[in-house]
């Protein structure tokens, strides 16, 4: 058998490599860098997460990824699940400083796979619209057949964040305004938006990024 592991040790890397994740980006951090600066061996870091992925998410859900509410968001109606989930994120962002959000933000975008393991790992971040909610707000009348999370994952987080970088008000006041306002009807007109399927929403961690025009001699970007 293994030697037992410490919590207060593990808790100390975990801290270390969330500290690395928002100075150096999730393509930045490494095995090497986290062991260096925790003064641990990359062996022993290893032994307890088998791959970069699986450290970040680790290190994520030890600090301002975590929730005390995690799990199915159900709460009986389409406004107060919208609540709910918006109440989810602006905690997570007011977690950490506005340029650490934009980081943890920037590792979902350059992994996919990582985006969807912070999902699954810790319940519903509050970043997507889950489908579940969708088909319940169906099945109770409040959307049509074929609403779209679009809007909700296109605007959601992307005001949160710019409001929690320009430090402008995100309390239950202003969320009850977004979701009755902008959200509310958004969702009831996606289904009838247009003819095409909607794009995916920034934060749907669908969203394709555009290639890069070629430059002036027509040549592709390599």
């Amino acid at each position: 058998m293994g030697r037992p592991r410490d919590a207060g040790r593990e808790a100390e890397i975990l801290g270390v490599a969330y500290e690395v994740l928002v100075e150096r980006g999730y393509e930045g951090i490494t095995f090497e860098e986290v062991a260096r600066r925790a003064k641990a061996s990359k062996p022993t870091l290893y032994r307890r997460w088998k791959s970069k992925r699986d450290l970040v998410v680790a290190a994520l859900q030890a600090g301002p990824a975590s929730t005390e509410e995690p799990g199915v968001v159900d709460t009986g109606s389409l406004r107060g699940d919208l609540l709910a989930l918006a109440r989810r994120l602006r905690a997570t962002m007011h977690a950490t400083d506005g340029y650490s959000a934009v980081a943890l933000l920037q590792a979902g975008f350059e992994d996919r796979e990582l985006g969807d393991a912070i999902e699954h790992s810790m319940g519903p971040t509050g970043g997507r619209l889950p489908a579940a909610v969708i088909d319940a707000a169906v099945r109770r009348g409040e959307l049509p057949e074929g609403a779209d999370p679009f809007p909700y994952e296109e605007v959601t987080g992307s005001v949160l964040l710019l409001r929690r970088l320009n430090d402008l008000d995100t309390g239950d006041a202003y969320l009850e305004a977004l979701v009755d306002a902008v959200l509310l009807p958004a969702l009831r007109a996606s289904a009838t938006a247009a003819e095409q399927p909607l794009p995916a929403g920034v934060f749907s961690n669908r969203a394709a990024p555009v290639a890069a025009a070629p430059d002036s001699e027509g040549n592709s970007p390599a």
